[in-house]
């Protein structure tokens, strides 16, 4: 019965620290152990939101992971070695890859959502292409590509 009662009350977060609650515990914690140079953890915190905004903000990480994801794959990072060598239809890709055209389409819609190529159409094919080739040319000097 007790132990029934401990758990609606854990569900319900009573008598569990919130997240800003324990980020403040451990900044406290930190100034007092006299690593930290500081002896307001308020504004301590608050310092430290604005070098994240400054350095790190959300929208660069957003593109970034999109670029990093879109590089994450196989069959994307063959889909680009090919594209580095001429321009090509989502057919080519398909046959040269043995890709159906879901599978093609899908990895060309994220390899263009992160910027890596582009699509231009004639008719009712659509071709693709590198967006930027020195970009690519850096990636292989550095061998990631």
């Amino acid at each position: 019965m007790i132990r029934t009662y401990l758990n609606m009350l854990f569900v319900l977060g009573v008598g569990r620290m919130m997240p800003e609650q324990r980020v403040s515990k451990r900044l406290d914690q930190l100034i007092k152990s006299g690593i930290c140079p500081t002896e307001d953890a308020s504004k301590y915190a608050d310092e430290l939101k604005q070098l994240a905004d400054k350095v790190a903000n959300a929208e660069n990480a957003y593109k970034q992971s999109k670029f990093f994801k879109a590089l994450a794959d196989r069959i994307r990072l063959r889909i680009l070695s090919l594209l580095k060598i001429r321009e090509m239809c989502v057919c080519e890709i398909m046959v040269s890859l043995d890709l159906t055209q879901p599978t093609a389409s899908h990895h060309l819609g994220i390899l263009e959502n992160a910027g890596l190529v582009k699509s231009r159409k004639e008719g009712k094919w659509v071709f693709y292409s590198i967006s930027n080739p020195e970009l690519l040319e850096n990636m292989r000097k550095l061998k990631i590509l």
